[in-house]
């Protein structure tokens, strides 16, 4: 699977339904009744139709859309170990996209299984809160998390010293 598959599959098929009923079914119920009471009105109305379904359909992809990102939102922010209910209501309530925005600028990172004890922690932790572990590499200064190719400690400047080739 491709990571946009991938990344589209956690999307909870709540929020699936939703979009598809709001989206779908509801403007064809819609249109219907439109097309029913243009056929008993004797008002000949049929040129106002075209611009009224463009404008229709238009609103329905837009809705489609954000209801799944609203869905998307939800369910990253509970597999980040984020309050997926305050994400969810800043983004509907920030208006021009941008409570959405800020959720893809400010989330946290993944969260990363401990192989000793199988606690979920921060990506950013370099040792496990439940049981003391080594999650990731540490700085031997100040023990914070650094990364391989780091020739410094981001927060302390000390020298790290380059892993044994093998």
């Amino acid at each position: 699977m491709s990571r946009f598959n991938d990344e589209m599959s956690i999307i909870p098929r709540a929020a699936w339904r939703t979009a598809v009923v709001l989206c779908v079914i509801l403007p064809l119920a819609l249109c219907a009744f439109w097309a029913i009471f243009l056929a008993r009105s004797n008002e000949g109305g049929a040129g106002f139709l075209p611009p009224v379904l463009f404008v229709g359909t238009f609103i329905c992809v837009a809705l489609f859309v954000y209801i799944l990102i609203l869905g998307y939102i939800a369910a990253d922010a509970r597999r980040r170990g984020m309050r997926p209910v305050l994400w969810v209501l800043l983004a509907l309530f920030i208006p021009n996209a941008i409570g959405i925005i800020l959720y893809f600028i400010l989330r946290e990172p993944l969260l990363t299984t401990c192989a000793a004890c199988g606690t979920s922690t921060s990506g950013t932790f370099a040792f496990c809160p439940a049981c003391g572990a080594s999650i990731s590499q540490a700085c031997p200064s100040c023990r914070g998390p650094v990364e391989a190719g780091w020739s410094h400690c981001a927060r302390c400047g000390v020298t790290l010293r380059p892993a044994p080739s093998k």
